[in-house]
């Protein structure tokens, strides 16, 4: 039973637990200041009842006497004219108290005694037997004035502030809820809409941009809730494109490769015409370059996949170990005809150096392909001098026409000269994606031999 306030507390929604908080801390507030304002009033209507009452008993002392029988010495005449206070002397050597008949008896107390027989100057006290407030001064030689005045006005207007504090700050109370609703409402309406915003992709999918107003923090919020839902449509229109992109690319060997297969099929029919051999090697030769080009086509499609993936790999790299691994799975791959001009300079960075091989290789299997019988693929890594470093990639082949320039690295695209030779498209995408993901640059141009030069730039140190 004690738990289940604060379990209801916690499911309380933001608006209510605004306006709570808004509610507490005016209670707080007000609370410290009525009390501050109350024992302030209190300390100053105490303070001005004790110096009406010291100034009181030195008038009295120091006023007009009168001689009585029943007295010893002169009797202060202030006495006859005690109408709201009790008025007695003290006299401390019968240890009597006089005060006029027909008046109450004032109340006395051990330290009054103290002043009669000179041991204290004054003493003020406050009697709760009889709600007031007493003061004993001295009179004469072993005698003291005792004057009580009741404290009922004091009480009373006390009681009458702290009415007034207790409404006062409950309508504060009041109001600061009044405004922590408001201004939890008015506040937490970019929060509604990013909910809405948020309940509305989940439903449907729409990834339609939330309208933004002002520049506060919730502004701020909205405006990076709708760069991730860019980040989200651009991704979901990526993944759209390359599989119409890859659908189509599949689609023309395997249709190729279906139709070769079914003539080899059908040649085997008892009723149907049978093929030659040289008909029979053509056919199989076709099917195992259809093969080869959906195996090349599914590994590069799997590799621009697993490039488009959020990466962790972040490890310290050799760049020219790197360079070199690619540079040995690329000989492996060239003819004898084509040889490989390097120049290497050391350059580490933080990367993934499988991802970088693979794109280094692409860039020199692309050189290979296009490079003539007899010619040299050049292959450099430099430092430029501006806390980066570039691979260059050069080849005498017959370079990119200034049409495709601005296509080469998009996925699928094939310029007229290479649509003729084996390949999917997709090596230079994936060696952009790999330099983009390492905070560098993928371009493309023309080298000085005329052929292509393709250059990857990268972030790091010497």
């Amino acid at each position: 039973m004690i738990l289940e306030p604060q379990g209801r507390l916690q499911k309380a929604s933001l608006r209510a637990r605004v306006t709570w908080l808004a509610a507490f801390c005016v209670a707080g507030a007000v609370a410290l200041v009525s009390f501050g304002a109350y024992m302030v009033v209190r300390k100053s209507t105490y303070d001005a009842l004790n110096e009406s009452l010291r100034t009181r008993a030195v008038a009295v002392a120091t006023g007009e006497k009168i001689n009585t029988p029943d007295f010893v010495g002169k009797y202060p005449a202030a006495f006859l004219a005690a109408g709201d206070v009790k008025m007695g002397v003290l006299l401390a050597d019968t240890g009597q108290l006089l005060y006029p008949q027909g008046f109450d008896r004032p109340p006395t107390t051990e330290e009054a005694w103290d002043v009669a027989q000179g041991e204290r100057d004054e003493f003020i006290w406050t009697d709760h037997r009889t709600e007031s407030r007493v003061i004993a001064v001295k009179y004469q030689p072993g005698q003291a004035i005792i004057i009580a005045q009741s404290m009922s006005p004091q009480r009373t207007t006390l009681a009458k502030l702290s009415v007034v504090l207790l409404l006062i700050g409950g309508a504060g109370v009041l109001l600061a809820a009044i405004a922590g609703t408001a201004v939890a409402r008015t506040g937490l309406r970019p929060v509604q809409r990013l909910t809405e915003a948020t309940e509305r992709v989940a439903t449907t999918g729409d990834l339609t941009s939330i309208p933004v107003s002002g520049d506060d923090e919730l502004a701020r919020l909205t405006h990076s809730f709708n760069a991730m839902l860019g980040a989200v449509a651009e991704s979901q229109e990526r993944q759209r494109r390359l599989v119409a992109d890859a659908g189509h690319e599949l689609r023309t060997p395997l249709t190729s490769m279906r139709t070769n297969l079914e003539l080899l099929l059908a040649s085997e029919r008892p009723d149907s015409p049978t093929l030659s051999e040289e008909d029979k090697r053509e056919i199989q030769s076709d099917v195992r370059a259809q093969l080869d080009e959906l195996t090349t086509l599914i590994g590069d499609l799997v590799e621009l996949a697993r490039e488009d993936a959020p990466q962790v790999i972040q490890e310290p790299v050799d760049l020219v170990e790197v360079v070199e691994r690619a540079l040995d799975r690329a000989r492996r791959r060239a003819s004898s005809a084509v040889t490989f001009d390097v120049q290497l300079q050391p350059w580490t960075l933080l990367g993934d150096s499988s991802a970088l091989e693979r794109a280094v290789l692409n860039l020199l299997d692309n050189a290979v392909k296009f490079s003539p019988a007899g010619s040299s693929v050049r292959l450099n890594l430099r430092q430029v001098g501006d806390g980066s470093a570039v691979v260059e990639v050069a080849d005498a082949g017959p370079g990119i026409a200034e049409a495709d320039l601005p296509h080469v690295f998009e996925r699928f695209y094939r310029s007229t000269e290479a649509r003729t030779l084996p390949g999917s498209g997709l090596g230079l995408a994936i060696v952009k994606q790999v330099a983009q993901r390492h905070g560098g640059t993928a371009t493309a141009g023309r080298a000085p031999e005329g052929g292509a030069l393709f250059t990857l730039r990268l972030p790091g140190r010497p």
